[in-house]
């Protein structure tokens, strides 16, 4: 089973290869020389390097305490996540499955190998607490694949300890600056190694400008693509917001596809505007429950304690964790299912060789903003729509499609922004107000519903269900308030959204 933990540590480079002398910075009673330590790690990726590409290392190690495979995500600068796993002689499963969005079926070989004699010093206070470790590693980097060479160097680690101060370690580095040494030039032992063992010095080319509204179309639905690739397995993982952000970005995507049909063959980008709605759907499941949970503890908070009648906060809280695990459980049967694999390659594929149309060589801003109206217009429509019926479910319907045209517009608008400037950023930020609006009124129709489900349950149960009612009641009225605040928020927007 693969453990978790956050890493937060700075390199540093000396001329005489040195550590100075670090007591009495920042609480260091003692520097305790803990001997030296041989670490061999070999690490993995696909032969066109793409989890070093994306700042991810992977990498089976012998020696020291922590000998095992270890998959880094980079947080922060100088602040990584590393997942653990046992030793074994294949990559885990577990560990597999966190990069698998960038593999998909290409093979993980070995890439470069690398030595280090770790000579370690802790840093404790005047308890014997840990505050970090420092360590002098001299390393020696061979390439695995036959197209490079070998290189060594020696660096110095200060790594925080678990649960440390972070400014800690500025006060550490200031000694060290003072004392000549320099943060090093490289995020990283594996890409130094990957620097220096190159058979030629890479180049990086920076990517064109967008010129064209395909530019500007596909460069949007690039950025979507990255983020759904790199979120997977935050997903996977469990992190905060990750389900979210992902879905975000999967309905952006398809956004772009079904509004610049101007841009891009809808013959050849329906079959991936479908998938990319079925992906949308799984990751709603989870985030559904996530708000829909938030919500109704935040509104029984609000509730003073003599009214809430039975076990309510438990059913609540037992009903989004049941929910949670098995709504979770499903969403990563489908991040590693041959349909998801398919959709990315689906979507490399059409950005690798577009289906552009003849307005996509045209100047962006004709053909976006034409494209852009054109999904106002439908908002317009439906908004108006919706305010013409009365309360009730044939409002609520009306008011949810309307919530979802406003999405898409404002996603539109984003695309279009690098473009066309002002105008459309301001569509984009009177849009969110819109679908902010409008999505208070959709979670109200759904807390409502799940309140019912509850105090069906509690009433069997034998429960007093005084409480869901109450909840309900609120509920209902905050969705009549969001009712009686659209005309004046829409009658803004048609006075403040240019022609």
């Amino acid at each position: 089973m693969a453990d978790e933990k956050r890493e937060i540590e700075r390199k540093y480079e000396s001329d005489d290869s040195g550590l100075p002398d670090l007591t009495g910075v920042g609480g260091v009673a003692s520097v305790l020389d803990k001997g030296v330590v041989e670490l061999d790690a070999t690490y993995y990726d696909t032969v066109d390097e793409r989890l070093a590409t994306a700042s991810l290392t992977l990498r089976r190690r012998t020696g020291g305490a922590d000998a095992g495979w270890h998959l880094k995500f980079p947080v922060a600068p100088g602040v990584r996540d590393e997942i653990r796993a046992p030793l074994s002689d294949t990559v885990p499963d577990e560990i597999a499955a966190l990069v698998r969005s960038r593999v998909r079926d290409d093979e993980l070989i070995p890439l470069v190998r690398l030595r280090s004699a770790r000579d370690v010093r802790h840093l404790v206070d005047a308890d014997g607490t840990l505050l970090a470790e420092a360590s002098v590693d001299t390393v020696t980097a061979e390439r695995l694949n036959g197209k490079g060479g070998a290189a060594q160097w020696t660096e110095i680690e200060v790594e925080l300890a678990d649960d440390g101060d972070p400014a800690f370690l500025d006060r550490v580095e200031k000694r060290l600056r003072k004392s000549g040494v320099r943060p090093s030039t490289s995020p990283s032992k594996l890409a130094r190694a990957l620097e220096q063992t190159a058979p030629r010095r890479r180049r990086r080319t920076k990517p064109a400008q967008p010129v064209t509204a395909g530019d500007h179309v596909l460069a949007y639905l690039r950025a979507q693509r990255d983020v759904v690739v790199e979120l997977d397995p935050a997903v996977r993982r469990d992190v905060p917001d990750s389900v979210h952000r992902m879905r975000v970005a999967t309905r952006r995507a398809r956004s772009t596809l079904r509004t610049f049909r101007n841009v891009l063959d809808r013959g050849a980008t329906d079959p991936l505007v479908a998938e990319l709605k079925w992906l949308a759907g799984e990751l709603g499941i989870d985030r559904d429950q996530e708000v829909l949970a938030d919500r109704l503890t935040k509104a029984l908070d609000d509730v003073p304690p003599a009214l809430v009648t039975g076990p309510v906060r438990e059913r609540i809280t037992g009903w989004a964790e049941a929910r949670h695990r098995g709504a979770h459980s499903h969403l990563t049967g489908v991040l590693d299912s041959r349909r998801y694999l398919t959709l990315l390659d689906t979507l490399d594929r059409l950005l690798a060789d577009p289906p552009l149309r003849k307005a996509a060589g045209k100047k962006p801003r004709k053909a976006l903003g034409k494209a852009v109206r054109k999904d106002l217009a439908k908002v317009s429509a439906l908004v108006e729509q919706s305010m013409e019926l009365s309360p009730g479910e044939d409002r609520d319907h009306a008011l949810h499609e309307a919530r979802k045209k406003a999405k898409r517009t404002r996603y539109a608008a984003e695309a279009a922004t690098p473009a066309l400037g002002g105008p459309a950023g301001s569509l984009a930020k009177s849009m969110k107000s819109l679908t902010s609006l409008l999505g208070e009124h959709q979670d109200s129709v759904m807390a409502r519903h799940t309140l019912r489900e509850l105090s069906a349950v509690a009433h069997a149960a034998g429960e007093n269900t005084f409480t869901y009612g109450l909840l309900h009641g609120r509920q209902e009225a905050r969705a009549t308030r969001t009712e009686e605040d659209l005309p004046g928020l829409w009658k803004k927007i048609g006075s403040s959204v240019p022609g």
